[in-house]
């Protein structure tokens, strides 16, 4: 993150940064914005917390690392705005997959 804020997510949240549908096709076609935005529902992984707390008071690790692309819900997560990118926090368990190329 290169801006003046760092934010570092408590125990089992995940700071995601929304991937934008190109605007362009691979052939240089301009894709009406109804289609572009219904393709993606996926993020880019910046920052995770520490891992949420069993009862018994174990750590339980999160599932993603920073750099993962994950498959994101169509509803949910809270905005988050610093300096001029916007991200997503969401928990854990919210998160739906790991996108693997």
């Amino acid at each position: 993150m290169a801006c003046a804020k760092k934010l570092i997510p408590l125990l089992d949240r995940v700071l995601v940064e929304k991937i934008v549908a190109p605007a362009k096709s691979v052939g240089g076609i301009l894709l009406p914005e109804s289609a572009a935005a219904s393709q993606v529902n996926a993020g880019k992984v910046v920052a995770v917390g520490t891992g949420g707390r069993a009862k018994d008071g174990t750590n339980i690790p999160i599932l993603v690392n920073e750099g993962d692309t994950v498959l994101l819900p169509e509803y949910g997560g809270t905005p988050v705005k610093l300096g001029e990118k916007e991200y997503v926090l969401f928990r854990d368990d919210d998160l739906l997959g790991i996108l693997h190329d």
